[in-house]
Parts: C-alpha cells; structure tokens; sequence
C-alpha cells in the first residue's frame, strides 16, 4: 500500500523540493501539496501532487488536508532575520498548533516538523553543537525565538495520538534556493559583498537531497526516535568563504577578496537596525548584525543523533548540491 504524505509550505524552496520528490514516486508515496500560494501549482501537479490551496491559520482547511494521511512534513513557515514578532508567531507558531491538531484528530501517524539551527547561533564561533547543548539565553531573532516555540510544543505532544520529531537542517542549498545563494549573488551584483573580518570561519551546509533523505528516514523511525530533534547537514563543514569564491567561479564572476574589519561592519549594522527600530520600518535591513554573524562566525552541528537513530547517511555532498544550484540557476537567469 501507499503511504500518504501531505507537505506543507509547497510554494517554498524546501517544501516544493519535499513534495515534488516524495510525488515521483507514485507507487509508494501519494501527496498531497499544501500551500497558500498557486505558484508551483503546474509542477507540484505534473510530478503526481493534489494541490490543495489554502491557509492554514483556516482550522477546517487544516482538518480537511489532514484527512487520510500517514506522515504530514511541516516545512511552512516565516523564515527572514527582521520582522514583526506577531507575524512570525501567528506563521509559525499558530500554523503549526492547528496543522498538529488537526493530524492528531485525523490519526496521522507521525508528523515532521521543519525547525532551525538558528536557535543556536549566539555571535560566538561554535563547532559540533549537540541538540542537548544549552540554548542562548537570548535568541537571536524573532524567526528563531518562534521556531523554537513552535517547536517545543510539536515535541511535547509526542506520545498523544500522534508521534512528532523535528529535524534542524542548517543552511539549505540547491536547485530551487532562493534564500541563501540568490541573496549572495544579489550583494556580489551590487558590489556590496565583502568578507567580514578574517574569512575563515567554519560552517554546515545542507543540500535539499540530504534534507529529504532524513525525511524519509523518519518514516522507517523507531519509536525511540520521536519526541526528539535532529541536526541534518551534508556531514561535511567547509571554509564558507572558499565555498562561496567557488560559486562565484563557477558563474564566471570575479571572486570576493576586498576585506571588511569585523567589528566596524557590526557596528555599522547596529547604526542600520538602530535607524529601522526607531523610525519603525517594516523593511528589511539593507545589513543586519544577524546575516554579518552567519557570514564571519563559524558554526558546526553534530549529526551523530540523526544516523545513530534515524539512520541518515548524506546522500549529496556540499559540492554536489552547488553545482545543482548553479546548472538550475543559469537556466533561470
């Protein structure tokens, strides 16, 4: 028999990729596309997807889409380092109480939520961060902070009615990114891309194959697995500097090399936030101290929990994952 799999926030980068995947391959999966946006609407359809349009702050259209389904993956969400905390709530935290609730009611058997290592990052280089690790007392955005509660109260409710687990996945890449290499490109383009500070600092990234190969294994996972989180990445840090001077070779453009002392570039970025606080800008900044510390600080996960109990193997390697990147991005610019 097929198992049926609804993937939420298919009009996304991850959560297009999830659902596309897992509907090419009809004889063992059946999905079921969930999205408040109709962009992606012909390719979910064309790779064997039932898109079903709609808001899932809507408790019936929750109710409705959970209907016969085995393994929900919850990948919608809220993802940028500025915004207004109450958006970010309702997105991540309110979504995600009534798609939960709305599974456990239906008897879906397990449910996958899509959390964040950002909940990890303090301004501090850190390397092989365990789940267990203690916290930053103080989150560095609002994304993090209402993942995380979003996550915990998915946890929690494991072993009632329903099996829940989170998957941390760090820096995601690939075909269909639109976050994280396409903002690069747009700074390299317009000159503004600089290396902060001294350029070799350390990090994980995860290619959108491995993503969705830890997402398979949850639905073999034994008992013991769920009601916990895993770091998901490629298993292989890489000086991102070097990482991104490659693609930037591989496009054809000039590499970075100009330098930018750290903290005058954080101190800068503290002027510009400063500046949206207090005239009460809705915008992202043009710089924030957030994306300053992802691009100087190194931060490494450890996966060690994710193949002892879920059995992931990375499928795709770090390399891999760009090239796909890049073959996708040129046929779209």
């Amino acid at each position: 028999m097929r198992s049926a799999i609804l993937v939420t926030g298919c009009s996304g980068f991850l959560g297009g990729r999830v659902a596309k995947y897992f509907g090419s391959h009809p004889q063992k999966y059946s999905v079921v596309a969930a999205s408040r946006q109709s962009r992606k609407k012909d390719e979910l359809v064309a790779n064997n997807c039932d898109f079903r349009p709609g808001n899932l702050l809507d408790k019936e259209y929750c109710h409705n889409v959970t209907t016969g389904i085995d393994y929900v993956v919850h990948c919608a969400a809220m993802s940028s380092p500025w915004g207004n905390y109450d958006a970010f709530y309702q997105a991540n935290v309110e979504v995600t109480r009534n798609i939960l609730a709305a599974s456990a009611n239906n008897r879906v058997k397990k449910f996958v939520f899509i959390s964040t290592p950002s909940i990890y990052f303090n301004f501090q280089d850190r390397f092989l961060v365990k789940e267990t690790d203690p916290l930053p007392t103080r989150l560095v955005n609002n994304y993090a902070a209402t993942k995380l509660i979003a996550e915990r109260y998915v946890l929690d409710r494991n072993g009632k009615d329903i099996n829940t687990l989170a998957l941390r996945p760090r820096a995601i890449i690939g075909a269909e990114d639109t976050v994280i290499f396409p903002r690069l490109l747009r700074a390299h383009h317009a000159g503004k891309l600089k290396i902060i500070g001294k350029g070799d600092n350390v990090c994980d990234l995860t290619c959108a194959a491995n993503v969705i190969a830890a997402i398979a294994c949850t639905f073999d996972a034994k008992d013991a697995a769920f009601g916990r989180a895993f770091n998901i990445t490629d298993g292989n840090p890489v000086i991102l500097w070097q990482v991104i001077n490659a693609l930037l070779n591989t496009l054809q453009l000039a590499p970075v090399t100009t330098r930018v002392p750290e903290k005058l570039a954080f101190m800068y970025a503290g002027l510009v936030e400063m500046k949206h606080k207090l005239f009460s800008v809705d915008s992202e900044p043009e710089l924030t101290r957030y994306g300053l510390g992802i691009l100087s600080k190194s931060l490494t996960i450890d996966i060690t929990q994710a193949t002892k109990h879920l059995g992931y193997v990375p499928v795709q390697t770090t390399m891999d994952g760009i090239a796909e990147f890049v073959k996708w991005y040129q046929t779209k610019n």
